[in-house]
């Protein structure tokens, strides 16, 4: 008998204790954290982009943690790696949903990884914030899809790229695009793009891709004569074409080379292609030099964590809008104070969300609904030195009006050379 009085009055004890904790805190013990799942490539083609973007996205835990988490709940993120392979992707979402038991949802870094979810995501009526991917709910029509990208529709990436070629006079094109989901949804909006126009297709090429060699496919563009080369393929194309053409040309004629090349945007990439960019014209997020409140504060801080996890320095392309994301769910989430996801989602269609990207409004079709894609030049790079791109002037934005920081130097042969 004493000893189950003593284990009563223990347990009236402990009761006691908790009782004279906060309430919140109590609260937070006994529910757990927030559990926000993905997938992002660490590994592969994309592994860089993404290993920089899940810094960002841990900095915003920290942060959020830091300032009570969500709903008074610790937030926890849970990161598997697809590997760049869309194959592992829908298995991982199940893992999160099934065995992790997560309470939200982030999308891998990309069209390819992500594609393969929609109908999962759709079916289990769930909400799903997207991570840089092109058209991916164009046929799904998921209602509680939120992109973080700063474009919508194809003409978002090619339009500012077409409008320079035709300011110079330029009336022929070349299209060079690798044939996956990402490339061909963006190529065939800069095909109906350029017949709109009246632009004539002079030469248009899909290649496999695992291609690691482009010499034949730039010497065919050299003898099409086109005067623009408009171009869609992913990092590890993008630096073999940009080689290629170096070597090769691409001939006098041409006015603007560029358009939709992924992985120019990275900071290792710049670094080894140094002065091999001068002259392309290629589609950006994020130039230093786009002023947004708290910008600055985030990539210096994302700087010092990037450094010592010896992923990409500077950041401009990700990461920042991978720190959107987490901002735009606290708001949502503390404006709703739920985490049903139809409640979330319905917030987010409605509000404008303030973001270390600009402000964030969104479309019926969980896009943007006021795309902010800036084409720019490389100009003035030298070799071997990071650091020079933290300067605008390596840079320069041609498109939009908004952002414009310099016209575009043509044909490319003299803005190889300009500086």
């Amino acid at each position: 008998m004493k000893r189950s009085r003593r284990k009563v009055l223990k347990a009236g004890a402990a009761l006691a204790a908790a009782a004279s904790l906060p309430f919140s805190r109590v609260a937070r013990a006994q529910a757990g954290p927030v559990k926000i799942g993905m997938s992002m490539p660490q590994t592969g083609s994309l592994g860089a982009g993404g290993q920089a973007a899940l810094v960002a996205l841990r900095l915003w835990v920290d942060d959020v943690n830091q300032r009570g988490g969500l709903m008074n709940r610790k937030v926890e993120l849970i990161a598997y790696d697809d590997q760049t392979n869309p194959a592992n992707v829908p298995g991982i979402y199940t893992k999160l949903l099934d065995v992790d038991k997560v309470d939200l949802l982030i999308a891998p870094y990309g069209t390819v990884p992500t594609a393969p979810i929609m109908p999962m995501v759709k079916q289990r009526g769930l909400l799903l914030m997207g991570n840089f991917s092109f058209q991916v709910n164009a046929k799904v029509q998921h209602d509680m899809w939120f992109n973080n990208a700063p474009w919508n529709d194809a003409s978002s990436w090619s339009d500012g790229f077409f409008r320079a070629g035709q300011a110079v006079g330029a009336k022929t094109v070349a299209v060079l695009a690798a044939d996956n989901d990402f490339a061909q949804n963006l190529a065939n909006g800069a095909r109906t793009l350029a017949q709109k126009a009246g632009i004539k297709s002079v030469y248009d090429q899909n290649y496999p891709p695992t291609t690691t060699d482009f010499s034949s496919l730039i010497r065919g563009i050299r003898a099409a004569k086109p005067e623009m080369v408009f171009v869609m393929s992913y990092p590890n194309d993008s630096v073999a074409i940009i080689r290629a053409v170096n070597e090769i040309g691409v001939g006098s004629q041409v006015q603007i080379f560029g358009g939709g090349m992924v992985g120019l945007q990275f900071t290792p990439i710049m670094t080894s292609l140094g002065s091999l960019l001068n002259g392309v014209l290629n589609y950006n997020s994020y130039v230093p030099g786009m002023k947004y409140p708290g910008i600055e504060d985030f990539l210096g801080r994302y700087t010092k964590r990037a450094q010592e996890a010896k992923v990409d320095p500077l950041g401009f392309y990700l990461p920042p809008f991978n720190y959107a994301i987490g901002q735009m769910l606290e708001q949502a989430v503390g404006a709703t104070r739920s985490l049903d996801h139809k409640t979330l989602a319905s917030y987010l269609r409605q509000n404008e969300m303030k973001t270390v990207v600009g402000p964030i409004k969104y479309g019926k079709d969980g896009e943007w609904a006021n795309a902010r894609v800036v084409q720019a030049q490389f100009r003035g790079v030298v070799d071997k030195d990071m650091d020079q791109f933290r300067n605008p002037q390596r840079q320069v934005v041609v498109y939009p009006d908004a952002y414009k920081t310099g016209s575009v130097i043509t044909p490319f042969e003299k803005a190889r050379s300009a500086k």
